[in-house]
């Protein structure tokens, strides 16, 4: 029989999702319509994602044919089976140890991380009118949007669902737009400075090279 009380539990929906968008929030303080538009779509992958984790899992209920053949034995109405790649990947033991879940903890700790250091440089430089090249921008041109989406893909490494996969790609293309139209803006008021920033630092994938120490750049 399994767990009754395992979903259905929108407080908790309500409470995890506050939080999420709380520290996003906080570590961005969006103020342009960009920021906003950049927080918006996390904060609907956030919404999605404890839905399905703590509300309805309709995943479940979307996959309850193909998982109930698969595996006769497992109910996973039981809170700790919407771990979906613990059980598909064969793991056994506690789903928060397993090492796909140790890595989702560290990827989303780390992509907070990446977002409070990077939006903290943005915004003194916003404050100053100059460009950031500083800190994580020293390294790549778009950190914070980097920052997103490594947090929403340490979320999908501990529990997928249905929604949240289908919207990863989506947000992705999202923020890659808003990088682009950024990177207008940018161009339209710095020019060449900004030429030579984009021709000596990737946009996305930091190389070798800029992970470095540079005294330069601190």
């Amino acid at each position: 029989m399994h767990n009754e009380s395992a979903y259905g539990l929108w407080t908790l929906v309500i409470l995890n999702s506050a939080i999420f968008i709380f520290f996003a929030f906080s570590f961005t303080k969006p103020q342009t319509k960009i920021d906003w538009r950049s927080l918006g779509a996390f904060s609907a992958f956030v919404v999605a994602l404890f839905t399905e984790m703590y509300g309805f899992p309709l995943s479940i209920y979307f996959l309850s044919g193909w998982l109930t053949e698969k595996y006769p034995g497992v109910d996973f109405l039981s809170h700790e089976n919407g771990h979906l790649w613990h059980t598909l990947l064969g793991f056994e033991g506690n789903a928060h140890w397993d090492p796909l879940h140790i890595a989702s903890n560290l990827v989303i700790v780390l992509g907070f991380f990446m977002l409070a250091s990077a939006w903290a440089v943005l915004h003194k430089a916003q404050q100053g009118r100059s460009l950031a090249t500083t800190g994580w921008y020293a390294r790549c041109r778009h950190p914070q949007y980097v920052a997103f989406i490594m947090i929403m893909f340490g979320f999908l490494l501990q529990w997928p669902t249905i929604p949240t996969l289908v919207m990863f790609p989506i947000l992705v293309v999202v923020y890659v737009r808003l990088a682009k139209r950024e990177e207008q803006m940018a161009l339209a008021e710095f020019g060449d400075e900004y030429r030579t920033y984009m021709h000596n630092t990737p946009a996305w994938i930091p190389t070798i090279k800029t992970l470095l120490p540079d005294a330069d750049r601190t």
